[in-house]
């Protein structure tokens, strides 16, 4: 892999896309962009109101009822959503240069768990254009009845910050195969590469007002979005509060559809069988990979208490060895976290776990030596002895703080994992595999990787239960929520 540091960062164009066209906003108005392993800004992009929310919404609405969009063959959609993955695979390291520059995350990490992803999710869907079908329904005669499935219409797609590609093109790949129009809203801290996969959208030949890209803050351009009447789905994921103020916002206007992804409190249960040299390395990246800004993250690890002290010494010892520094550096495993904001909720919640009585292994404190003084980089923090009603076990933290809890049993294991709010994710780790999918059937999560952690396919949907979010990303799954049925009947002669 190339080395980051000598590449040149290729920064997009300070405006919006809008219309096939990059424009400045309405007022004029802008937003920092900062570098959160440095504190330095990288550059200031334009900070949409209102007014630049509605000509993207009326543009990706004539791209949709009128435009040569809604008049395309599908498998033509189907070829420019592959020359945009294609595009985006050969600019790979351009992007991830960007991305890591932005978010904190390092090089390496940004390619292979970000915009590659990202492409490859965009190839995936470029083969779905021209599958969808629909169906001819048996009803009673005498009727010829088929149901239609047809676009939902504009999409809002409103993206977090810690996966800015991926998850961009996770929401752009189903909306435009379905043949949806997109007005993307990425988070204020990680525009760029929206930015940049705007413009290159245009160079792969989407037509004016297909992808239209508003940078901004959650309010206005964000509120805005939610509530534009003429918005007929949201797309997003981020936090549990920011989705009930869109659903908020959607009841105000006209009751969009929408796809949540939120958070997680994942559990990776340790029968004593388990392989440890392979769950060692699972649970430690589950938590510890993208610095733990993952929704996903394997943030509680539950190990039965006969090898409780064994797991845990070992996960302690591979924290210590962690290399935390500059993420262009080849050698660097973990980089900053996104924001000062987010060290401090991070540095908050360790207090809280030092307080209720959770034992700190390791880490527990900022990362200020050297190169990382002026950047937001926290120790990889490991806690043991936590309980499962302490605030580190209930809550997502989005960061590198692992919480190590002990139980007695499978029926106890499955109690502790059940007991958050949330039910994205899970692991199970055992030889006995019978028994591994007894318990899974029985975890309450959308996903549960049995001897393995954070295993994704563009074929396996991607989801939660409870709180973790509605509906779900990737796989033919996804395209369900950009589409709607139509019944169409037709009154046959008698006889017929």
């Amino acid at each position: 892999m190339t080395d980051a540091r000598t590449l040149a960062p290729q920064l997009p164009a300070p405006k919006l896309v809008i219309d096939g066209q990059p424009v400045d906003p309405v007022e004029g108005g802008t937003l920092p962009v900062v570098n959160p392993a440095t504190g330095q800004k990288i550059c200031d992009v334009p900070s949409a109101n209102g007014a630049d929310v509605d000509k993207a919404v009326k543009a990706a609405r004539r791209a949709f009822e009128s435009g040569p969009w809604s008049k395309m063959n599908p498998s033509e959609r189907g070829k420019l959503i592959r020359k945009l993955s294609e595009l985006l695979w050969e600019r790979r390291e351009e992007f991830a240069l960007v991305e890591s520059m932005n978010n904190g995350k390092t090089f390496r990490e940004a390619i292979r768990g970000d915009v590659g992803p990202g492409a490859g999710t965009l190839a995936y869907f470029s083969d779905w254009a021209n599958k969808i079908t629909g169906e001819v329904l048996p009803v009673d005669g005498p009727f010829l009845t088929y149901c239609l499935k047809e676009p939902v219409g504009v999409v809002a797609a409103i993206v977090p910050w810690n996966y800015p590609t991926c998850l961009l093109c996770w929401k752009l790949g189903p909306a435009l195969a379905a043949g949806c129009t997109v007005v993307v809203k990425p988070s204020e801290l990680t525009p760029l590469t929206a930015l940049k996969l705007g413009t290159l959208a245009l160079e792969a030949g989407f037509p004016p007002g297909v992808l239209n890209v508003v940078t901004g803050y959650g309010d206005p351009t964000g509120e805005a979005l939610a509530r534009h009447p003429d918005v007929d789905k949201i797309s997003f994921t981020g936090s549990g509060r920011t989705a009930r103020r869109l659903l908020q916002a959607s009841a105000g206007s006209n009751l969009k559809k929408l796809t949540l992804e939120l958070g997680g409190k994942s559990p990776q249960i340790i029968l004593p069988d388990a392989d440890f040299d392979t769950a060692t390395e699972a649970c430690f990246w589950g938590i510890f990979g993208n610095k733990g800004e993952i929704c996903n993250a394997g943030s509680r690890v539950l190990v039965h208490e006969k090898a409780y002290d064994a797991f845990v010494g070992r996960l302690v010892e591979r924290a210590q060895k962690m290399k935390v520094g500059d993420p262009l550096d080849p050698e660097t495993e973990m980089g900053s976290q996104i924001s000062a904001r987010q060290l401090d909720t991070i540095l908050s919640y360790i207090e809280s776990g030092r307080k209720q009585g959770a034992k700190l292994l390791t880490g527990g404190e900022r990362d200020t030596q050297g190169v990382k003084a002026k950047g937001y980089f926290v120790k990889p923090t490991i806690f043991g002895d936590v309980k499962p009603e302490m605030k580190i076990a209930q809550e997502e933290i989005f960061g590198p703080v692992l919480s190590c809890l002990r139980f007695r049993d499978e029926a106890h294991a499955l109690e502790i994992a059940n007991s958050t709010t949330y039910g994205l994710a899970a692991s199970i780790w055992t030889r006995d595999v019978a028994k591994a999918h007894a318990m899974a059937r029985k975890v309450k999560s959308g996903v549960v990787w049995i001897n393995c952690f954070n295993e994704f396919d563009n074929a396996a949907p991607f989801g939660g239960y409870k709180e973790s979010g509605w509906g779900r990303d990737l796989s033919h799954h996804a395209l369900e929520g950009y589409l709607q049925y139509k019944a169409v009947w037709t009154k046959l002669p008698e006889g017929v």
